[in-house]
């Protein structure tokens, strides 16, 4: 864990927004449009807490377990994302803890949240990942058997399935990542027009490519290392 300097944070969260409205700018875009999500996987609650401080209102983190935790400690201060892969077994937890998992990369993954919010009572927001990039050790549906599995997906019961969720490929190359961004924002498209109303978030871009995300036309970031500093 890391030691906290809340200026420093509040600092950093008004430089990612200025970099946020001016690639909104730049592509004809509100800003208003796109949601920053910090994400705070191994930084304390502490970190969290002055984060929410200076604005924030969405929170990630990537494992069930400390993001679960972080919850028990902090509460309901923002609305807690789960965005990293979710093992089975971790289901009950994240459906139970988390306001929005991002992280839906199979049918199966589904099926046991479906189940498990069904038994709680609940209805959980969540987004399909896919994997845009073909990287074998990326996880995420792929780009051409997304829609079906979205269309199996937004009819089960304890789900509302709210769009899309990509990570960019590994790579400075900024042809590759601008291409797996609009082909996600192409499947976002073609899903919106299936589906209807609750789809509304196309979340892709991270510290190092959310300004072209936002270009490409997300309209969720998922920032860390550019809110909390480096790990």
């Amino acid at each position: 864990m890391h030691s906290i300097d809340a200026a420093q944070i509040a600092v950093n969260i008004t430089a990612v927004r200025e970099k946020i409205a001016l690639a909104a700018r730049r592509a004809g875009r509100d800003q208003g449009e796109i949601m920053l999500v910090a994400v705070s996987k191994t930084y304390p609650p502490e970190a969290i807490a002055a984060a929410v401080e200076a604005g924030v209102t969405d929170i990630g983190e990537s494992r069930v377990q400390e993001g679960t935790d972080k919850i028990n400690s902090l509460g309901p201060v923002a609305r807690w994302h789960l965005i990293g892969h979710l093992q089975s077994n971790k289901a009950a937890r994240a459906v139970d803890s988390f306001d929005m998992i991002q992280s839906l990369d199979s049918t199966a993954i589904a099926e046991k949240v479906s189940l498990e919010a069904v038994k709680l009572g609940k209805t959980i927001d969540c987004l399909i990942e896919v994997n845009s990039s073909g990287e074998d050790s990326k996880y995420g549906f792929p780009p051409d058997r997304t829609i079906d599995a979205a269309d199996m997906i937004a009819h089960l019961p304890g789900i509302t399935l709210r769009g899309v969720m990509t990570i960019g490929p590994w790579t400075s190359d900024e042809g590759n990542i601008r291409e797996a961004f609009e082909s996600t924002r192409r499947i976002f498209e073609m899903m919106k027009a299936k589906l209807g109303d609750p789809i509304g978030i196309l979340s892709m871009g991270m510290s190092s490519d959310y300004e072209l995300a936002v270009a490409c036309g997300s309209t969720m970031v998922r920032v860390g290392a550019a809110v909390f500093g480096a790990r």
